[in-house]
């Protein structure tokens, strides 16, 4: 039988047929940069920048009625630092009976300009009509600065003693203006406590020895940061007191860095804050506004 010769289809006038071939679409791989780049940049902004509320409390056999405080620190006030109007937005939307304001507000190195804002900040508080508590930290002691904080009416609790009534209740507001404590620092050497009141210790840098022997119903501290980067579970990656890496891990060694640490007859609570020093490397520890509920027992 004679072969049919046929050797596929020829195409227009006989030309050969080749059928269309699938080009590989070309790939961009500075789009897959840019995309981890701006992934990597939201992360850090968010970390750093997303002001967040945080909520907690404390009951008491001394509170009759309940109230709020709201506590803020560590703004670090800078030219491209957390808006005023952001956190008087949130405090605004705390509706706070009272508000403690824990130091450094400005860094050392800040401008006029910068300084400014906080001081429009507490200035903008008590024109509202809170109660605004004061205590200075490391970095921010100007005179001018504080000068423009008592004309607008914060009170700056430099060993200072304050027995006031919110909502029914008496507290017994102290503040230092401490930064460094010796061996035999002693708190009782300048306050004594009122049994009658609840009592609330002010200080920028944390000394729970120190604090939890003065026995103080509630100490507010600042400072910290937070640790400013942290882990899940393993809390800050460094201890820039000792230099110590994941401080949390190392056996016998008390962390004071962040939350809650009781003590016999009270607890020390430690804010976040809101800024940070020297560079914004904040991780797993937004900046923070407090809304602390302090009820009855």
């Amino acid at each position: 039988m004679a072969s049919t010769g046929y050797t596929g289809y020829r195409g227009y006038r006989g030309r050969p047929y080749h059928p269309p071939q699938r080009t590989a679409r070309k790939r961009h791989p500075w789009l897959r940069r840019i995309f981890i780049y701006a992934a990597l940049f939201g992360l850090w902004w968010f970390n750093n920048y997303a002001l967040r509320t945080d909520h907690t409390s404390l009951r008491s056999d001394k509170i009759k009625e309940p109230f709020r405080a709201v506590i803020i620190a560590d703004q670090h006030a800078s030219e491209n630092s957390i808006s005023n109007d952001k956190i008087l937005s949130r405090i605004d939307n705390a509706e706070p009976d009272i508000i403690f304001v824990l130091g450094d507000m400005y860094s050392r190195d800040s401008t006029w300009e910068e300084i400014k804002k906080p001081i429009g900040l507490m200035s903008d508080l008590t024109a509202k009509g809170y109660p605004v508590y004061f205590v200075t930290g490391d970095h921010d002691k100007g005179g001018d600065y504080l000068l423009a904080l008592k004309s607008a009416r914060i009170r700056i609790m430099d060993y200072r003693t304050d027995v006031v009534d919110i909502k029914g209740n008496s507290l017994q507001i102290m503040g230092i203006n401490s930064v460094s404590y010796s061996d035999n620092f002693d708190l009782s050497t300048a306050f004594t406590r009122d049994p009658a009141s609840f009592s609330i210790l002010l200080a920028h840098i944390p000394n729970y020895r120190a604090f939890s022997s003065f026995g103080a119903d509630l100490t507010l501290c600042a400072d910290t940061h937070g640790g400013m980067t942290r882990l899940p579970f393993l809390g800050p990656v460094l201890d820039t007191e000792d230099m110590t890496l994941f401080p949390k891990l190392k056996e016998g060694k008390e962390i004071y860095d962040k939350g809650w640490f009781d003590y016999e007859g009270g607890s020390m609570f430690i804010t976040s804050g809101i800024g940070a020093s020297p560079l914004p490397i904040r991780f797993w520890n937004r900046p923070e506004v407090v809304v602390m509920d302090i009820e009855p027992l």
